[in-house]
């Protein structure tokens, strides 16, 4: 029973930083310190997938999952639980770079906005009635 909480768990845990490396640019926005979380996870991610090597978060839910007696898997997290649907050809080294730049495209975005969004360069902030 602990092996297969744990397994989810870190099922949820990879997914959730997949999530906030895509969209964490967005909380960034509202929360500025949040960049200091953000921009270290966006390079992991970058370099996970520019550099083909699997995400420790994989070797750990295998391992937990092996402990069930299951089989875990051989390839990466995108590859197992996303590219099945997307791309059922199976992950290479050229869709990983796509995400790669997808990832840095998307943050590049974002942080260029904020950056001459951000009320520290023009923008009016809201000031309470005197």
């Amino acid at each position: 029973m602990f092996f297969r909480w744990a397994a989810n768990t870190i099922l949820l845990v990879h997914l959730s930083f997949i999530l906030f490396v895509l969209l964490g640019a967005g909380l960034v926005a509202k929360w500025r310190w949040l960049m200091l979380a953000h921009v270290p996870a966006v390079a992991w991610a970058v370099f996970i997938e520019c550099s083909g090597r699997i995400c420790p978060l994989t070797y750990l839910e295998n391992t937990l999952l092996q402990r069930l007696g299951q089989g875990g898997y051989s390839e990466g997290f995108i590859e197992h639980y996303l590219l099945k649907i997307i791309y059922p050809d199976g992950l290479t080294q050229a869709i990983q770079l796509c995400f790669a730049l997808l990832v840095l495209g998307v943050n590049a975005g974002c942080y260029g906005w904020l950056w001459f969004n951000g009320p520290e360069h023009g923008r009016r902030t809201r000031h309470p009635p005197p």
